[in-house]
């Protein structure tokens, strides 16, 4: 487990309590408040397969390439279904009828903006706009600005859907620490100038999946996030804007079993309203 110093009060014992009553293998969460300058985590170092959240790092490689000149939101890509294995150099496919958005399928054989396909990536999660991205800037490219900016707590490995390297175990993992601090880089502006900041988080404030972070939250809150979800895990990482009050980012990994209980994202919310009355000191249970 994380730190669990005096000011993280009853968190830790409730996070504990809604871990425990959800039938999940693992949760991990952190957080940092701007508003009191503090953070905290619980299981933060734990690594999980990331699942759609690595979009946000890929996003960030995305930017990173817009900031060097290499690319521009504007610059035209051809849509195409065929990339390459991490793990043999074969040739696979984005699934269709898997992926979270048709758009970018419907493209095919024509071309599409970056700042379009980097929308529809966290927006709508679609992976053919994620493998797109990732083979324009190179994989490689995108890990070093990742390590250039020190984004410890993130494994960006390969491309989503590439079953051969997911069964040679080449995948993409992250840390609920690695994710916060990603994030915080974004609404911080500390890794690239602020006008690219500022529109990263346009586009993570498009998310369309709101059924974890923003369903444990206030009606008036506004939420920067992107979500991820397959057979074994269910997560949610993102900014949280309330009226009167500075933000806080967040981060929430779950880990289940593949014929695990229902309720994910329900989880998911339960344990941001706990992290939301902690911090702005709500009354309220968890349900």
């Amino acid at each position: 487990m994380g730190s669990t110093e005096p000011s993280a009060g009853e968190l830790p014992t409730r996070i504990k309590a809604i871990e425990n009553d959800s039938g999940a293998e693992t949760v991990a969460v952190a957080y940092y408040d701007y508003q009191t300058k503090t953070g905290w985590d619980y299981n933060g170092d734990e690594w999980f397969h990331a699942a759609s959240t690595i979009k946000v790092p890929v996003l960030v490689g995305v930017f990173g390439a817009i900031e060097a000149g290499t690319i521009t939101e504007n610059s035209r890509v051809h849509v195409r279904n065929r990339f390459l294995s991490a793990a043999d150099g074969e040739p696979y496919r984005i699934e269709s009828g898997r992926d979270a958005n048709s758009a970018v399928h419907s493209a095919r054989g024509k071309t599409m903006k970056v700042g379009d396909l980097a929308y529809h990536m966290i927006t709508t999660s679609s992976n053919l706009a994620t493998n797109l991205l990732i083979d324009l800037v190179g994989l490689e490219r995108m890990k070093d600005t990742l390590a250039e900016l020190g984004a410890d707590g993130i494994q960006l490995a390969r491309g989503v859907e590439d079953e051969r390297a997911f069964e040679e175990g080449i995948s993409n993992r992250v840390t609920a620490k690695g994710l916060l601090h990603v994030l915080r880089l974004v609404e911080e502006g500390q890794a690239f100038p602020e006008p690219l900041s500022k529109r990263m988080l346009e586009i993570l404030h498009g998310q369309e999946f709101r059924g974890g972070i923003p369903a444990g939250l206030p009606d008036d809150a506004r939420v920067a996030h992107k979500t991820g979800e397959i057979s074994t895990v269910a997560h949610d990482a993102g900014l949280v804007y309330l009226p009167d009050r500075e933000p806080y980012g967040v981060a929430i990994l779950t880990r289940w079993a593949a014929d695990g209980p229902s309720g994910r994202s329900a989880t998911i919310a339960r344990l941001s309203r706990a992290v939301f009355e902690h911090l702005t000191c709500a009354e309220g249970d968890d349900e």
